[in-house]
């Protein structure tokens, strides 16, 4: 896709939200080829980008809140301060993506492939991390209070001073993970996997059930 038509496909989604939908076109972007794309700022709230490809795609602030981003390649792409409250995320490929202190809210990322990526400061209230492969992301002063984290991947990862208060983590993987700081109040980690080198430091209560 040329920069002139992805031009085109942008503002006819502005004037659609702009018009509440009356006017303009919602974006579709399905499959689209937008490897490299310069999407800084780019308006994408409740556009479909299922399948697309931004891999190394600038997204930086970018609003793609309510947005279809389900199976969509992302790998190295920057989403730093990104809006994607709400965003379908299931099954994406993110792979050493930058979300630092995007927000995340409600965001659904069942499943998706996080590995190596950087999500400090993130605000992932409420979102769906069930399956979710975490593997060596870097997590610092996250916010995933009351997370779903049921069998997630978080083996290497980093979640220094992350708010893990009422997570559920049960059959989540925890080899290697660096909790130091992290606050587990009230977290559940029944079937959660740890291993010896498993960094400690932990603050709060364990709490266990069946």
């Amino acid at each position: 896709m040329t920069k002139d038509e992805l031009k085109v496909i942008l503002e006819k989604h502005k004037l659609w939200l702009q018009s509440n939908k009356e006017s303009g076109v919602r974006a579709n972007l399905s499959g689209a080829d937008l490897r490299g794309a310069d999407l800084f700022d780019a308006n994408l709230e409740s556009a479909c980008l299922e399948d697309a490809d931004l891999s190394g795609a600038n997204l930086r602030g970018a609003n793609l809140e309510n947005a279809n981003l389900s199976g969509a390649y992302l790998e190295n792409a920057c989403l730093s301060c990104a809006n994607l409250k709400g965003a379908d995320l299931e099954d994406a490929y993110l792979m050493v993506a930058n979300l630092g202190n995007a927000n995340l809210f409600r965001a659904n990322l069942r499943y998706a492939d996080l590995r190596g990526a950087d999500l400090r400061g993130a605000d992932l209230e409420d979102a769906y991390l069930e399956g979710t492969n975490l593997e060596d992301a870097c997590l610092i002063y996250a916010y995933l209070e009351d997370v779903n984290l049921m069998g997630a991947n978080l083996s290497g990862a980093n979640l220094r001073h992350a708010n893990l208060k009422g997570a559920d983590l049960r059959g989540a993987d925890l080899t290697g993970t660096n909790l130091t700081g992290a606050k587990l109040d009230g977290a559940i980690m029944q079937d959660s996997v740890w291993r010896k080198n498993t960094t400690g430091g932990v603050g709060g209560t364990i709490k266990i059930t069946k």
